[in-house]
């Protein structure tokens, strides 16, 4: 027979203590001797008692809820970012609720379902600026911002990757490869990383003296079709760029399938970069250098913050900003013709 589930009258037993002593070890209530409270704990323990979630939230007035709005669910890194927050906030005993809003007014009709009739405690909202739903948070709902950077006068905390500096090292990289006629496919320009990774291209070539070459900047969509729509824009250049930065593996991977049916060789023609390092980046032909951002831990970053909002153990708005790691394949190599 399977085992009955374990009960706070069954941890008291043990402990020969009374079920309200044990709740109040459970709830973290003062009152409770340490010699007392060691005992219970110990007890909880050995018997694996897991306390019932929402008793505890019933006692304590609270939902122990937090809501997670994205664009999509359906994109690597915010799924990955989702990920690592929904890791963390079950470590706290909270339970996360993630829902889509492709629009502005998507975004409105789930705050007011969110907040008024499931009674979510905090917000995270990834990739706030798309559009003006970082204007429409509730009033008096903690919220963190995910995957953008902090503007003046932000009143929210916020994590994100540090793209500036990840175009940088990227760009450097290629440099550093002897390469000066560098290309970049971006990511939609109305985004902060995509500005952001644009301005770190340019502060790289600038340090190296290399001329930034209106030509040889493309935008794209994310998609792995726009950057192989780019690459062929930048394969009819009278000088063509010797060394692409693609600001996302996708379209590292659209440029990489086009340069294979134009017949130029990579990395002996042409190095490639991009940025993630999605989970098939090293099985690509050729396994591709990328900037190796940590999503889960921009996930478990805001979490952090979210949580400690909620619990008023920050009052003051926090801004990260993580490193990426640059991991090198078999996709750019040092250049052998200008």
């Amino acid at each position: 027979m399977p085992r009955s589930r374990v009960t706070i009258r069954d941890v008291a037993a043990h402990a020969g203590v009374s079920h309200q002593t044990v709740s109040r070890v459970i709830n973290n209530v003062e009152r409770v001797r340490p010699v007392t409270r060691s005992l219970v704990e110990a007890s909880i323990k050995e018997l694996g008692y897991r306390p019932n979630a929402i008793a505890r939230s019933m006692a304590r007035g609270r939902t122990c809820t937090l809501a997670c709005i994205s664009p999509n669910l359906t994109d690597f890194t915010f799924a990955s970012i989702i990920e690592g927050a929904e890791v963390e906030v079950r470590k706290h005993n909270y339970f996360l609720v993630s829902s889509t809003a492709p629009t502005e007014e998507e975004f409105s009709s789930l705050i007011e379902e969110l907040f008024n009739s499931r009674r979510a405690e905090g917000l995270f909202v990834i990739n706030p600026y798309s559009d003006g739903r970082h204007n429409l948070l509730p009033p008096d709902v903690p919220s963190v911002f995910v995957a953008a950077r902090p503007r003046e006068g932000d009143t929210v905390s916020s994590v994100a990757l540090d793209d500036v500096n990840v175009a940088l090292q990227a760009s450097q990289h290629l440099i550093e490869l002897g390469h000066r006629r560098i290309a970049m496919v971006t990511g939609p320009m109305e985004e902060d990383c995509s500005q952001d990774r644009c301005s770190g291209y340019e502060q790289a070539l600038k340090d190296k003296g290399i001329n930034t070459n209106p030509n040889f900047i493309i935008t794209g969509d994310w998609s792995a079709t726009s950057g192989n729509q780019a690459f062929k824009k930048l394969f009819n250049l009278p000088s063509p760029p010797t060394a692409i930065f693609a600001q996302n593996d996708r379209m590292a991977i659209g440029v990489l399938r086009a340069a294979r049916e134009m017949g130029i060789n990579v990395p002996d023609e042409l190095s490639v970069i991009g940025v993630d390092d999605m989970p098939l980046s090293s099985y690509f032909d050729p396994p591709l250098t990328t900037m190796q951002q940590d999503l889960l831990s921009i996930g478990r970053e805001a979490a952090r913050l979210l949580i400690d909002a909620v619990e008023k153990k920050e009052v003051s708005p926090k801004h990260l900003l993580l490193k990426a790691q640059l991991i090198h394949r078999q996709s750019t190599k040092p250049i052998t013709k200008s």
